[in-house]
């Protein structure tokens, strides 16, 4: 459900005396097409998100955190380097139409950012101060370069529809808290439906797979079972022993385990001496004994498995699931390694998002140091150490051609000052170089490196600095 046009006259009314004037200090954008805006004003700071999916295109203020991914999407690039530190004129809506206009005094002159909150084709468009088209958000505009045209307007003469948020909220702001709980509430329900899906998937590709493995040990234990009375002929062959010849295809013996002692008829290899032939029943009778010790209770214990799996089927078709608190080792069916659960392990490296929105990351052993400057790194990215000691590598991610901003190479210096043997004495000398003048050190340990073109800053370690990147790695 996107805003209608009453909704978003009402939610202007009650937030732009707070934002005008504000100062915008972060921009992120958690989703590809969300940007959130945290806006200063005196006393507090205000998080203003503006969304153009097309089924809920909306602009609003929320309480709640997003996550981020690790690199910002190139549109979040270019309105940090833009925007960020700008300051917001006015927001003003276009004709009571579901399109906002927001007024920017950036660094780099008058700037228009428009709303179009128009569903289907909903966009976020940067515009000059001619009003020519910068950037958009959705990679859809045709006319980036052009004045910039609104889309076609809908019919003004209906009556406008009433707005279904009437404030029930009863705080500070209650339009934009109705509005900002609804559509948490919203993605929290196609949060859950999408991870029913993911599971529901999940559990008939590993119900699939596990069946297939069932099938494969079943045949090997037919195989096998072929051998079941090969012992005895072993036995029978071992007594005969002196009464067969080399190249015969078979005798015929009184069957002493039988107690009508008839005469049967025991294959041989003609290629084999009598020994080989008695040493190869014996064989495949010990191959039989393998199999009925280590497939039937395997088969046992994955028939078992499979019934607990279509039993979270049924559960998730006929709406009675849950998603699990923690991720649960009942999936682990039989002793296949591919039936593991949905849930992620803990990714790779510790990672940090630098003050100028950077995304930072750092080894947490010599293993990880050398897949993060080996693996990850590229390189025009940072790459820093602690000087002269053992620590962690510490990556900056930047995009081909840019310097890195002062503060983030403080950021990631502090970080490599941290996560070495410099940490207790607070301070200390931190190289830093291009990924690309990084060598592997031949015959060395894993993240042994060797380093050209280095440069180096002194650091101190900050405990507010430290804290900063903390939050942003929790929050961000």
């Amino acid at each position: 459900m996107i805003l209608n046009r009453t909704d978003l006259a009402l939610l202007l009314a009650e937030i732009t005396p707070l934002l005008r004037g504000g100062w915008i200090q972060k921009i992120h954008q958690p989703q590809a097409r969300t940007i959130v805006f945290d806006i200063r004003v005196p006393g507090e700071t205000h998080r203003l998100l503006i969304s153009c999916e097309p089924d809920s295109a909306r602009l609003h203020l929320t309480t709640g955190s997003h996550l981020n991914p690790s690199t910002p999407p190139s549109f979040c690039q270019f309105l940090r380097a833009h925007f960020q530190g700008a300051r917001l004129d006015g927001i003003h809506q276009i004709e009571n139409d579901r399109i906002v206009e927001l007024q920017i005094t950036s660094r780099d002159g008058p700037r228009t950012i428009m709303c179009e909150l128009t569903g289907p084709k909903a966009n976020l468009l940067v515009l000059d101060a001619e009003r020519r088209v910068l950037r958009d958000c959705t990679h859809h505009c045709t006319n980036v370069g052009q004045p910039y045209a609104p889309p076609p307007q809908g019919n003004h003469a209906q009556k406008p529809a009433p707005s279904r948020f009437g404030g029930e909220a009863r705080g500070t702001h209650p339009i934009s808290e109705s509005i900002d709980a609804y559509y948490r509430e919203q993605e929290s329900l196609q949060t859950v439906n999408r991870v029913k899906e993911e599971r529901l998937r999940f559990l008939k590709k590993t119900l699939k797979k596990e069946q297939r493995l069932i099938e494969a040990w079943g045949n090997d234990l037919i195989k096998a079972a072929i051998y079941q009375d090969y012992a005895r002929y072993g036995e029978l062959v071992k007594s005969n022993l002196g009464t067969i010849t080399k190249g015969t295809d078979h005798i015929e013996v009184t069957d002493y385990f039988d107690d009508q002692l008839p005469t049967i008829t025991i294959p041989l290899d003609p290629m084999k001496s009598p020994q080989g032939n008695m040493d190869d029943y014996f064989r495949k009778h010990r191959k039989y004994l393998a199999a009925e010790r280590e497939l039937t209770p395997r088969i046992e214990q994955a028939d078992l498995g499979l019934a607990r799996l279509r039993q979270e089927i049924q559960e998730i078709e006929q709406g009675t699931w849950t998603p699990p608190a923690a991720p649960s080792p009942r999936l682990r069916v039989g002793t296949s390694a591919r039936a593991h659960a949905i849930a992620q392990p803990r990714g790779p490296f510790r990672r940090f998002i630098s003050t100028d929105g950077l995304p930072i990351f750092v080894g947490r052993n010599a293993r990880e140091n050398d897949e993060l400057t080996f693996g990850l790194a590229k390189s025009d990215d940072l790459w820093l150490h602690a000087r002269g000691t053992p620590g962690s590598h510490v990556v900056v991610r930047l995009e081909k051609g840019t310097d890195p901003p002062l503060e983030t190479l403080r950021d990631a210096a502090t970080l490599a000052l941290l996560y070495s043997d410099l940490k207790k004495s607070g301070k200390g000398d931190v190289i830093y170089t291009r990924r690309k003048w990084v060598k592997k050190a031949k015959g060395q340990a894993p993240g042994a490196v060797i380093v050209t073109q280095e440069k180096s800053v002194h650091i101190s370690l900050d405990k507010n600095r430290l804290d900063a990147l903390k939050n942003r790695t929790r929050h961000d």
